[in-house]
């Protein structure tokens, strides 16, 4: 019973976390020239990291992408573990 409570709130919370995520991807990232150093995006990399890890560790991951996508740090084809 608890797991199941749990893993529910655990994607509700991860939905919320996305809406931003989708916002800027809809509405900011069209006005803006493409940057981002790595395949998939750095946006779609936190969507899919919070779906596939939950909003713990999805956001842990998608941080430490973001930290990394600067013109000294890494590029190519990074997807989510």
């Amino acid at each position: 019973m608890h797991t199941m409570i749990f893993h529910t709130f655990s994607r509700v919370i991860a939905g919320l976390l996305i809406l931003p995520i989708r916002f800027y991807q809809r509405f900011v990232s069209p006005l803006t020239p493409p940057s981002c150093r790595f395949t998939p995006t750095c946006s779609q990399y936190a969507v899919e990291a919070l779906r596939k890890h939950g909003p713990f560790k999805g956001m842990y991951l998608a941080v430490r992408r973001i930290l990394r996508c600067h013109p000294w740090g890494g590029h190519g084809y990074d997807p989510v573990p």
